[in-house]
């Protein structure tokens, strides 16, 4: 399915968004910060991003519930999966919104047309 251009923009971060996710993250990858895995976290992939809980590419909304901070190297494990921790990174990912947003619902982290 084409994503429009309108469509492309729900499912981006907005910079105000951003930074309300670093603010609430205290500017450290979550996973970091709970000590998840560390032996496969070298440091030498400086940097972090936004991590989507529901990915773009499952139409996943550019939204503060739908996201965190992570490093590069716990983004690539949890997005290549190749070590079998997705499912587990989810988890706790899942478990981190909800301690910030009681009423987490995975079914409204993804855009539906008429929805909006």
């Amino acid at each position: 399915m084409a994503k429009s251009h309108k469509t492309t923009r729900r499912l981006e971060f907005s910079q105000k968004t951003r930074e309300r996710i670093k603010d609430r993250d205290h500017g450290e990858c979550i996973f970091c910060a709970m000590g998840y895995h560390m032996e496969y976290i070298s440091g030498r992939i400086p940097g972090k991003e936004i991590m989507h809980f529901v990915p773009r590419s499952q139409m996943g909304l550019g939204i503060e519930e739908n996201g965190a901070l992570g490093c590069l190297e716990h983004h690539e494990l949890l997005d290549n999966g190749n070590k079998g921790l997705r499912p587990e990174m989810l988890g706790r990912f899942e478990a981190y919104l909800r301690s910030f947003y009681p009423e987490w619902d995975k079914d409204k982290l993804v855009y539906r047309k008429y929805d909006f």
